[in-house]
């Protein structure tokens, strides 16, 4: 099946959901939209997703989903190799957990529409801004590098040596933190395993700057 993945190459939801294509081996054709340009928020894309937010996955059956991680569990329970969750229920708790640290914590203070409301209604200058996405990052990434250094379930990757759902979500993060360089210094353990993620082909070719609406 090949899918229609309406996305745009910055956005971490959409760096999420490309990596998880491509662990999957599944084909896509890439449509690409500029959020800055509005072009998510025409008549056109809201009748897409009424949302008007990327991504947004269109099968061949003519259904649209959205919402990055409830598409990579559909994509986990259709095309179940190779798996984004562990087997067992208290590996899955896991690793859903670690991912919400990220999908839910983070990035919903720190996406585009935020930081612009912030400039907009409140005159936040760029310094401002990163302040701003900086104090979000540092919170959860602080309680997330606790999280994987102590625990025996950490391995090459966030749960084992297999690359999965929490895997994304951090590869994504990282890659936006460089917007506002923030040093990876302090959280040792999610800088190593970025370093493993970045080395594998399924998630460098999900980076912004290998897409080609890359400016």
């Amino acid at each position: 099946m090949t899918f229609r993945l309406h996305n745009f190459f910055r956005s971490s939801t959409s760096v999420r959901l490309r990596a998880a294509l491509n662990l999957k081996g599944l084909g896509y054709d890439y449509i690409p939209y500029a959020l800055r340009k509005g072009e998510t928020r025409t008549l056109a894309y809201r009748t897409l997703n009424p949302a008007g937010l990327v991504p947004a996955l269109e099968r061949a059956d003519g259904e649209v989903m959205t919402q990055s991680l409830a598409i990579m569990e559909w994509l986990d329970e259709t095309h179940p190799e190779p798996p984004l969750l562990p087997v067992d229920p208290d590996g899955r708790a896991r690793v859903r957990a670690l991912a919400l640290m990220i999908a839910c914590e983070i990035h919903p203070l720190n996406n585009l529409r935020v930081l612009n409301y912030l400039g907009e209604t409140f005159g936040a200058d760029e310094g401002a801004l990163k302040t701003w996405f900086t104090h979000w990052v540092r919170i959860t990434f602080d309680a997330l590098e606790t999280t994987l250094a102590r625990d025996a379930a950490t391995g090459r990757f966030c749960h084992g040596n297999t690359p999965g759902l929490a895997d994304i979500c951090l590869y994504a993060q990282v890659l936006n933190n460089r917007r506002f360089d923030i040093d990876m210094q302090d959280w040792p353990t999610i800088a190593a395993i970025f370093g493993e993620l970045d080395a594998l082909p399924a998630f460098s070719d999900a980076a912004p700057h290998n897409q080609p609406d890359a400016a």
